[in-house]
């Protein structure tokens, strides 16, 4: 089945595998990513470069599951939300998932050039400006987003549309220059920096004399590198391959590739909650942090085996 306009392929709005996994999504990542701003913001006095990327990578997967309840709301089959509100809270999640994949690049860029060049001043200077590049992220993110946003939001409100809220083609993501934009500069780019970062960290590491010894573990460092690699791959690479047909097929486009595309999306918010578990709880002095201090202030009742230890230290990379 084919379309010739981006309106007539006709779906169920009420999807029980949508309402699932976003409530599943939303609860988890709600819980792990205050947790993880929690432990940041007080149980932590300095801050590390990378909890800086960790903070702001936080932030970006929160507000990317707040968007979520209106999606569960949409797919039990209600109505009343208008095509200006979904589309709102549509460019509000890409913004944040875009926001959260220049992020994780910045991370991965940050630990390697750490990593392989130790010594180097120009390196140390660089990575002290972690909170400008953060800033620079979510103006390149929200300002390359709006742009296309209000003109295509302009254009259409002078035609005859029919609201389909979340279940609609996604006219502004398909656009030329949105495509070629996202293809390279969200995804291509990253893809490609987090994968030589990724194969430059592991050969330093099993190129390293310590690596040699007792005194790390190489082969945790290398599956923690690949796991995020994988998790990376495994949320995006779906969602943008399926964006890319779709602009192909624009023209026509079948059905099942449109519900492919908002199956992808889905599979691409599980980043919110994988993000926590691959980064911010794999560093031991997070674990510590959460073990000794935030568990016991929720638990008064084994305050009393905390008292002695109330040292604060960063979070480490």
């Amino acid at each position: 089945m084919t379309i010739n306009t981006t309106h007539n392929c006709t779906e169920p709005q009420s999807n029980w595998i949508f309402v699932g996994v976003y409530s599943m999504v939303f609860m988890v990542g709600l819980i792990l990513n205050l947790t993880a701003l929690v432990v940041f913001f007080c149980y932590t006095k300095l801050w590390s470069h990378t909890t800086v990327y960790m903070i702001n990578l936080a932030i970006a997967d929160l507000l990317l599951v707040l968007t979520l309840p209106l999606r569960i709301y949409y797919h039990l089959g209600m109505h009343g939300l208008s095509q200006v509100l979904c589309e709102g809270v549509g460019l509000v999640l890409l913004v944040n998932m875009y926001g959260s994949i220049f992020l994780l690049t910045c991370m991965c860029f940050d630990r390697c050039v750490a990593v392989c060049f130790p010594m180097s001043c120009r390196v140390r200077e660089g990575r002290k400006k972690a909170p400008l590049v953060c800033l620079g992220v979510w103006g390149l993110t929200i300002g390359a987003s709006l742009p296309i946003y209000i003109s295509k939001r302009s254009k259409a409100s002078k035609e005859i549309q029919v609201d389909r809220c979340f279940g609609s083609f996604p006219v502004y993501a398909t656009q030329t220059t949105a495509v070629a934009s996202t293809l390279t500069v969200g995804f291509g780019i990253p893809l490609v920096v987090m994968l030589v970062c990724s194969w430059a960290l592991i050969h330093a590491i099993t190129r390293s004399a310590v690596a040699q010894t007792d005194l790390i573990n190489s082969g945790k460092i290398q599956r923690m590198i690949a796991t995020s690699l994988v998790i990376f791959l495994a949320c995006f690479l779906p969602y943008h391959g399926t964006l890319a047909l779709l602009y192909v097929h624009r023209e026509a486009v079948p059905c099942s590739l449109l519900s492919v595309y908002h199956y992808s999306l889905m599979v691409a918010c599980l980043n919110a909650i994988l993000d926590p578990l691959a980064y911010y709880f794999t560093t031991e002095t997070f674990r510590r942090k959460v073990d000794m201090d935030a568990m016991t202030r929720m638990f008064p009742l084994n305050s009393q085996n905390s008292e002695g230890n109330n040292s604060r230290a960063p979070v480490n990379t």
